[in-house]
């Protein structure tokens, strides 16, 4: 079985604000999003998944060089709902948003996807890979995905079992994957 790795998106100018920046806001990479690509060299992949998001096509675009992507629909990042594109400074005073912190995350997005519901949408795209990789086999795939994309994966796949938090990773960085022997589950490594 191949290696898989699993690579959050490079900085928008919504994560350096601390926004919520999620299904429906697709923005591109800001300068320093780009500029932190430079010095990172990507290792050679067979195939290249991405979330159909600009930020994650232009991640992969910048650091393979390619077009040519498979978009993968169930790896986009959490619908945020009614906090899209906005900061804990202005949602500290809604009650939704501190109903939303007092349960814990628990509680649906306003108007948006459950954690539940985003999390097994991001593990089905990620076996939807790994069936693909059965069926076409490859040394090396990589995935371009978002960061809640990557904590809903590895906290179903990831080795060792961790908490979805755990598994939390800075723009331009994620994870190699490689399988467990007869399991599911992928040892994780942090890349780079």
């Amino acid at each position: 079985m191949a290696e898989i790795l699993l690579l959050r998106h490079s900085l928008t100018k919504g994560n350096q604000e601390g926004r919520y920046i999620g299904s429906r806001t697709d923005e591109p990479l800001c300068q320093e999003g780009i500029d932190l690509l430079k010095g990172k060299k990507a290792p050679f992949a067979d195939r290249i998944y991405v979330s159909p998001m600009k930020r994650c096509i232009e991640t992969a675009n910048i650091l393979w060089g390619t077009d040519s992507l498979v978009l993968v629909p169930e790896l986009r990042e959490c619908d945020f709902g009614t906090f899209e594109n906005k900061n804990y400074a202005e949602l500290n005073k809604e009650p939704a948003y501190q109903a939303w912190i007092d349960s814990g995350g628990t509680l649906p997005f306003p108007d948006g996807e459950s954690m539940d519901v985003f999390k097994k949408r991001c593990q089905a795209g990620f076996a939807r890979i790994v069936r693909a990789l059965s069926q076409k086999p490859a040394g090396r795939v990589a995935a371009v995905v978002h960061g809640g994309t990557i904590m809903a994966v590895l906290e179903r796949f990831g080795y060792p079992k961790r908490n979805y938090f755990d598994y939390q990773v800075k723009n331009g960085c994620g994870y190699l994957l490689t399988p467990v022997e007869g399991t599911d589950l992928w040892n994780t490594k942090c890349w780079p």
